[in-house]
């Protein structure tokens, strides 16, 4: 009669232990914890870039609307504009145009909705002389 052979422990086992992938969840945790707000502190960053380089564009076109009417419009329906969706559906823009004693100006200004509401700057402004605000993010 044969014997059965003893296996040998160390040969029998795969896969990981429970510590082992304890320590892997661990690890990606903190990596995610470090990542995930810079990455969405980024998108915020973009989307505020995208709003800015809209408000570029209605200046550029109030410009124009002041030379063909020697004035400006009173809303971005006057002027023929409306805002893309991907900037709209994040930031609510809006022109007041003022004509002070014959000098006309305006301000467009974008205030963040929705999840670019997290953004540390509140409002965008952008006038007719060019001044900005929050001049440091612009």
């Amino acid at each position: 009669m044969r014997r059965p052979q003893k296996l040998d422990s160390s040969a029998t086992q795969r896969g990981f232990t429970l510590i082992e992938l304890m320590i892997t969840i661990v690890v990606l945790g903190i990596l995610v914890g470090i990542a995930l707000p810079s990455y969405q502190n980024s998108v915020r960053k973009s989307h505020r870039t995208a709003a800015q380089g809209e408000m570029f564009t209605i200046a550029d076109r109030m410009q124009q609307y002041l030379l063909t009417s020697r004035a400006y419009p009173a809303d971005l329906a006057t002027l023929g504009y409306s805002v893309p969706a991907d900037v709209a559906e994040r930031y609510s823009c809006s022109l007041t145009s003022v004509d002070n004693s014959g000098v006309p100006s305006f301000t467009i200004s974008c205030v963040p909705t929705s999840a670019q509401a997290a953004d540390s700057f509140s409002t965008l402004t952008l006038n007719n002389l060019g001044a900005k605000s929050p001049s440091g993010e612009w």
